[in-house]
């Protein structure tokens, strides 16, 4: 499992650095302990089963759950306390949240681009609505659009800003097989000619075998395994990363032995 490290020398803090992370609900604790440094231009996906976590730790790495104890830093800010000192170089999408239904498409990406501080609004919105094939949609009520629409427009709303720290959850879904794959191609294009860092929340494996270069596991709050897709399915013994999903998701699986033993 790997560790966490110091980035860049020790010349400028990680994109993400999390140290002993916990959140407790109740007597519930839905993070428990969790550790890990993200470096730029990675994709780094956070996988685990209903309850995992993954969740609650994207939360406290926005800065909107404050944590029972540990620390939470997105470029050297303290998300618990100082995310407004950040927030303009991170976006979030997620096609389960939705923008205002009535307004249109231009009126939602001209105010989250004030938001966020956009600079050249018109300019940039032209832009990303063309990349995301957008521009016959952008005086179309948002409510008006298909799920596949909605989501089109959620992920330009993510770019608009051109995040350094992309966080998504589902990035794709309802989308088509070939709109899908459409749009995996822009974000890992994104990530690698910006450096971007990006944390993928999905249940689609196939998808996560194809983006992330490192996958972090969670079970019950805990990390069970921090490594890059390839190396996981061969500890585990599986043919590939949902076979290994499976096996903990339905057997609470939390070593490669156990795994391969299993029929």
């Amino acid at each position: 499992m790997q560790k966490p490290t110091s980035q860049n020398n020790g010349a400028l803090p990680p994109p993400v650095a999390v140290r002993e992370l916990r959140k407790v609900y109740r007597d519930i604790a839905a993070v428990d302990g969790i550790s890990f440094d993200l470096r730029s231009g990675s994709i780094t996906a956070l996988l685990g089963g209903n309850g995992a976590g993954k969740t609650t730790t994207i939360s406290m790495l926005m800065g909107l759950v404050v944590p029972t104890s540990g620390e939470a830093r997105v470029f050297g800010a303290d998300m618990a306390r100082e995310r407004h000192k950040v927030l303009h170089r991170m976006n979030f999408e997620s096609p389960y949240v939705d923008v205002p239904m009535r307004l249109t498409v231009r009126q939602n990406l001209e105010i989250f681009a004030r938001l966020y501080g956009v600079r050249d609004l018109k300019g940039r919105i032209a832009e990303t609505a063309s990349d995301f094939k957008l521009a016959d949609l952008l005086d179309r009520p948002y409510g008006k659009l298909s799920a596949g629409q909605k989501t089109r427009v959620s992920i330009a709303k993510a770019l608009l800003n051109e995040p350094e720290l992309l966080m998504l959850d589902e990035p794709t879904a309802s989308l088509d097989p070939d709109t899908a794959d459409w749009a995996r191609s822009k974000l890992e294009l994104y990530c690698r000619g910006r450096a971007a860092t990006v944390v993928l929340a999905s249940h689609n494996m196939a998808e996560v075998e194809r983006l992330a270069d490192r996958v972090i596991m969670l079970e019950k709050g805990r990390i069970i395994a921090d490594e890059t897709p390839t190396e996981l399915i061969k500890r585990f013994g599986r043919a590939n990363l949902e076979e290994v999903f499976l096996a903990i998701a339905r057997r609470g699986i939390d070593d490669g032995e156990d795994a391969r033993r299993s029929p």
